[in-house]
């Protein structure tokens, strides 16, 4: 893909304050040829929603304010701002081409109605006040059209909250001060209570589920996306109103953050984990909302470390092109252009919720964010291990791989994909994830970080039984947090492939013995005999000579695989990954090492992919299986064979308290 003008994001040093304001502008600009007169609808392209047109049109209007906004409290001036303070009254005013509708139950408005209400709270001199009396009234009489309407139980009601903070700010007679309460108890609901230091494990507190008890997705929704975001900025306008909640909501951000460090490479990457990957650097936003609310860091974080999350996350975007379209709009995918992962809500502007990452800029140049040097990552800060109770991660920072560990966590509604982006094993800040493209064939289930079961009975084949599929963990059940504190932590869970087979899981951490491995251990009660596939993590599937490591449909394969009975590794450009069957507990027999090309468009990283994976046979009754799950990601994509072959040498020993 070649872009047709340049693109500011891109090539960014992402160094001062001028270069984010540079990046910011370079988002909004292209936007313009898309706008229409009156400024109300943006346009981008013609992928679905579950949502109408019109919505679709005003999300891609209403998200850019994440960004525009804190561009100018911070002083900046933009030219393109009269778009949207044009808009604005167009897209209200129910009698003109543009408006964009009143919200009905559970509607798409609601959602856009946020970055809407926090351009109006936090700026209205700049969005509110200079508008026509006519046009102020609309504005109101639009926001509060969501006040009775039927809302989801999870984040959304931060939603109605900021369009009461907004009334609220311009003095509307609309403002529904108990609404707003009622609003915000049952957000906190949602709030789960802190875990205290467990002998050689910190504290852990601050997290919120994205709904209420029985709800088991604490993804980045819990904080950049929607909850932490949210609770900053009511901070900001409430402190004086509200001074014991918006306190409350500053600690729990500043306890959460302790956590949050966790989720982010040295070098800047988030781990993916999770729905609406698509929002891609807004992961970021907890950090960066920081500078704009004046929150302090938490002991031992100084300003210095928050500049640096924020602007090492940037950078480590800045050479991907392939986020944008040639015009320079952001596409919709996370890696590169890709609608396979996305969710049914993801319209061509849902991308721009990552402008909620510029909240920085509103800070001013003499903020501390801004004035103090930008730190490293705070390696001798945090230990390279942690256990998290609430979203059930064990993260970590282990041989230059920065990865977390995942059981408990699944979608509480049918979302797509969804035992990908929650119940696998493992996510990885550099090999991320990846989602399946079809359920008949490894090629398509892409089955990283997974073991798959399949019927293994007389007949049931591909060529005979139409509809026979590969399963995999989609309920982690009875799962926990083993020996937190301790130099035993694991995770423990197991699942149902079918009803007559219970697979119970272990997922150990790396050791300083084997720091680029982690061991998955099972056991598996089965009433019918199986077939299994366990993958490790998938890597980048070209070679050094450009071709597929792997290629499926012919089988020609380039330099850098290995496979054989009980091991396989990929090694590109990327990084390395691999598996090694381990003999456990009396069971025999080895598993076969295959390298599987995953369906094109099926990791969320790179759009090509090469899965290393065991093949096996489980039988009737107790089976147990190890494996030992390797990665070794490569600075620069510069390969480094003589590290690889050293790290793999260090095989991993499985602990006696598995069978305990």
């Amino acid at each position: 893909m070649v872009l047709l003008a340049p693109q500011p994001f891109l090539g960014n040093p992402f160094e001062t304050r001028e270069d984010v304001q540079r990046a910011c502008i370079g988002l909004l600009d292209p936007l313009a040829a898309h706008t229409s007169p009156g400024g109300a609808l943006i346009d981008l392209a013609s992928t679905a929603t579950h949502y109408d047109l019109r919505a679709v049109a005003f999300e891609a209007f209403a998200r850019p304010l994440w960004a525009l906004t804190p561009l100018l409290l911070g002083g900046a001036t933009y030219a393109g701002a009269e778009r949207w303070f044009a808009g604005l009254a167009a897209g209200t005013d129910p009698d003109g081409p543009e408006y964009w509708g009143a919200a009905r139950a559970k509607d798409q408005r609601m959602v856009e109605m946020s970055p809407l209400s926090f351009a109006i709270a936090m700026a209205p001199q700049v969005f509110f006040n200079k508008q026509t009396d006519k046009a102020k009234k609309d504005i109101a009489a639009f926001l509060n059209t969501c006040q009775e309407r039927p809302m989801p139980d999870t984040n959304w009601l931060w939603f109605r909250v900021f369009a009461n903070l907004a009334l609220r700010s311009i003095g509307s007679e609309h403002f529904n001060p108990d609404r707003m309460q009622r609003d915000l108890l049952r957000l906190e609901e949602f709030q789960l209570p802190p875990h205290p230091v467990v002998s050689d494990a910190a504290g852990s507190g601050g997290w919120s589920r994205d709904g209420p008890e029985g709800v088991m997705q604490l993804d980045y929704y819990s904080s950049s996306f929607a909850i932490q975001y949210a609770q900053l900025v009511y901070a900001k306008l409430c402190k004086d109103d509200d001074p014991e909640r918006s306190q409350a909501y500053i600690d729990r951000a500043q306890a959460f953050l302790l956590d949050f460090v966790y989720y982010f490479a040295p070098s800047g990457e988030a781990i993916p984990f999770g729905r609406s990957m698509v929002y891609r650097f807004a992961v970021i936003s907890t950090f960066s909302v920081l500078a704009l609310c004046n929150v302090a860091p938490p002991a031992p974080l100084e300003w210095g470390h928050i500049k640096g999350f924020v602007l090492r996350h940037f950078r480590s975007w800045n050479k991907s092109k392939d986020i944008f379209r040639s015009d320079g709009t952001l596409n919709i995918g996370y890696g590169y252009d890709n609608m396979n992962m996305t969710e049914n809500y993801n319209a061509p502007g849902s991308p721009y919720w990552c402008c909620k990452a510029f909240a920085c800029l509103g800070s001013p140049a003499s903020h501390p964010f801004w004035t103090a040097d930008e730190l490293p990552y705070p390696s001798d800060l945090f230990p390279p291990l942690k256990a998290l109770p609430d979203p059930s991660h064990i993260m970590v920072n282990s041989g230059g791989h920065t990865f977390l560990l995942s059981s408990g966590q699944y979608a509480h509604y049918y979302l797509r994909h969804a035992a990908a982006k929650y119940s696998k094993f493992s996510y990885s800040a550099t090999f991320g994830f990846s989602c399946p493209t079809g359920d008949l064939g490894l090629e398509q289930v892409a089955g990283d970080s997974m073991l798959a079961l399949r019927d293994a009975a007389v007949g049931l084949d591909d060529a005979v039984v139409d509809g026979e599929t590969w399963r995999v963990r989609r309920i982690p059940l009875n799962a926990r947090i083993v020996d937190r504190g301790t130099p035993r932590v694991h995770l423990r869970s197991s699942w149902r492939p079918y009803p007559d087979v219970a697979v119970e899981t272990w997922l150990i951490p790396p050791t300083a013995a084997a720091p680029n491995f982690y061991l998955r251990v099972h056991k598996i009660t089965s009433a019918r005999a199986l077939f299994s596939a366990e993958a490790g993590w998938a890597t980048y599937g070209q070679a050094a000579d450009g071709r597929a490591l792997v290629q499926a449909f012919s089988g020609e394969t380039s330099p850098g695989g290995l496979h054989d009975v009980g091991i396989a590794r990929a090694t590109t450009r990327i990084g390395s990954v691999g598996v090694v069957d381990l003999a456990v507990n009396g069971s025999g027999g080895k598993r076969q090492g295959s390298l599987v090309q995953s369906d094109p468009n099926s990791n969320v990283i790179f759009s090509r992919s090469i899965l290393p994976t065991l093949l096996g046979a489980v039988g009737k009754g107790t089976t147990w299986i190890a494996t030992a799950v390797f990665g070794v990601p490569f600075a620069d994509e510069q390969v480094d064979e003589a590290r690889v072959d050293a790290e793999w040498a260090k095989l991993p020993t499985i602990p006696d308290y598995v069978f305990e």
